[in-house]
C-alpha cells in the first residue's frame, strides 16, 4: 500500500527506555523581531543570547522540537495570545515572546522521510540530517521531513530507531515512509555551550 505524502515536521510520540513519559514542555525565550516563522514540529536550535531559532539542515546545537508560542501582548490584538507557530509578525516590542519545545535529549519523534521512491530497514539506526521547507500558515504545522538523501553512520541531527506503526505511512517498499526518531545533535547530550 502507498504511504500517504503529507508532511508534519517532528511529532513527539514518547521516549527511550522504561523512564517515567511526561510529555513535558519548557518554555524557551524567542528574541523581539525575530526574522524567521517558526512551525509547530520544526526543530529548533539554542543561539547565544539565551533564545531558541528555527533550525535549518545541518546546524548543530538542536534544543528540541517546537509545539507552540505564547506572546504576552500580541502587537495586533494587545491582548495575550497562544498560537501553535511563530511568524515575524508576531514582533514582541518589549514584550516576551515563550517558545514551547520538546526538549529531553530522549524524546522519540515520528517524521515523513522525503524519499520519493523506497526505504529500507536498513536505514535503522543510521543518522540523517533534516529538510527545510517552511510550514503551513493555515494550519501553523511543520513541513520538515527526514532527508533520505543524507543518511551516514558517522553524524548528522537525526537517529532514525524505527519505523512508525501508523498503518497508512509504515510500507518501507513505498516512497514517504514515516520513521520514529531520536535528536542525535541534542545541546543537551554536547560537552560545549553556544
Amino acid at each position: 500500500m502507498a504511504n500517504k505524502d503529507a508532511a508534519f515536521g517532528l511529532k513527539p510520540i514518547g521516549k527511550i527506555g522504561q523512564n517515567a513519559d511526561n510529555q513535558g514542555l519548557t518554555e524557551y525565550l524567542i528574541a523581539d523581531n525575530y526574522a524567521s516563522s517558526i512551525y509547530q514540529g520544526d526543530p529548533v536550535k539554542a543561539v547565544a543570547g539565551g533564545t531558541v531559532e528555527v533550525a535549518a539542515a545541518a546546524n548543530t546545537n538542536l534544543v528540541g522540537v517546537f509545539w507552540g508560542t505564547f506572546i504576552t501582548k500580541d502587537p495586533t490584538t494587545g491582548k495575550p495570545t497562544y498560537r501553535n507557530y511563530y511568524t515575524q509578525t508576531n514582533v514582541a516590542n518589549g514584550e516576551e515572546i515563550r517558545a514551547f519545545v520538546y526538549d529531553d535529549p530522549h524524546e522519540r519523534f515520528e517524521v515523513q522521510s522525503n524519499n520519493a521512491s523506497a526505504s529500507a530497514a536498513t536505514d535503522v539506526f543510521e543518522l540523517a540530517d533534516i529538510e527545510y521547507t517552511a510550514g503551513s500558515t493555515i494550519n501553523g504545522v511543520s513541513k520538515v521531513e527526514l532527508d533520505d538523501a543524507s543518511f551516514v553512520t558517522t553524524s548528522a541531527q537525526l537517529q532514525v530507531v524505527g519505523v512508525s506503526k501508523d498503518i497508512e505511512n509504515n510500507d518501507l517498499t513505498s516512497a514517504n515512509v514515516n520513521f520514529v526518531v531520536r535528536i542525535n545533535e541534542h545541546l543537551y547530550k554536547q560537552t560545549v555551550g553556544v
